[in-house]
């Protein structure tokens, strides 16, 4: 009797399971054509993969297996019809030319989303060639910060791990309801403007945990920000918060 009573129990706990995971759609951006070799250009592939996921009437997550993956400068736009789940076990790299993502003063943008959770990802935006640039007095780009979220709501940033940013590592601008969890953002203690983390015009923002070694300020804190919480930061050689 208690043999059959333990095999129901598993029944059921493998068909929760499987309702669980097929209540979720799931998009690969190998599956369109991202290539992790770190030399061919996979931006087109990650637009497509949002775009399906940002359609999808149900949660979705997109997934960035291991592997290095360039991508050039690149929006993920909203709003999106369910929560999204984006997994990146990857890197994220940027073209060596600096030049490559412009004027555009962005290089990954979330903008209008709502309910997004970024999971890992390791962004490396190569930035030295930028820093060189400005310190030489040549005529440079205004430069790119490596991740932002601009109108963004209830959004969950955990793991993140951001190198050699050209400006800021994330900016996070006219958002409510942001957590930012164990993350790691490391730039030379002389690169110029590398901001750990830039929040303004944004409401209930929380920070805990985390590594923020910059070149500028590890937290900068914008005009019209309210309810920002800090804890559990390591904070060096930056010029702390303010």
């Amino acid at each position: 009797m208690a043999a059959i009573k333990l095999m129901i129990s598993c029944v059921i706990y493998l068909l929760f399971i499987f309702f669980v995971r097929s209540s979720k759609a799931a998009y690969n951006v190998i599956s369109f054509g991202a290539k992790p070799d770190g030399k061919t250009d996979s931006t087109q592939s990650f637009v497509e993969a949002w775009a399906s996921a940002c359609a999808s009437p149900q949660a979705s997550t997109i997934y960035v297996p291991k592997g290095r993956y360039l991508i050039k400068a690149v929006v993920f736009r909203g709003p999106c019809k369910n929560r999204i789940t984006f997994q990146i076990d990857g890197a994220i790299v940027a073209p060596t030319d600096y030049r490559a993502l412009g004027n555009s003063g962005y290089w990954v943008l979330f903008i209008k989303v709502d309910r997004l959770t970024l999971i890992g990802a390791t962004l490396d935006a190569k930035g030295a060639g930028f820093w060189a640039c400005r310190k030489s007095g040549k005529n440079c780009p205004v430069g790119a910060r490596s991740i932002t979220f601009n109108w963004a709501n209830n959004v969950v940033i955990s793991g993140l791990t951001s190198i050699n940013s050209q400006l800021a590592h994330l900016v996070i601008n006219s958002c409510d309801n942001v957590l930012v969890r164990n993350v790691k953002l490391t730039a030379p203690d002389k690169s110029p403007n590398t901001d750990g983390i830039h929040v303004q015009s944004s409401t209930g923002v929380t920070v805990s945990g985390g590594t923020l070694q910059t070149g500028d300020d590890c937290i900068s804190i914008g005009p019209g920000t309210r309810n920002l919480l800090m804890n559990n930061i390591k904070c060096g050689p930056g010029h702390g918060v303010r």
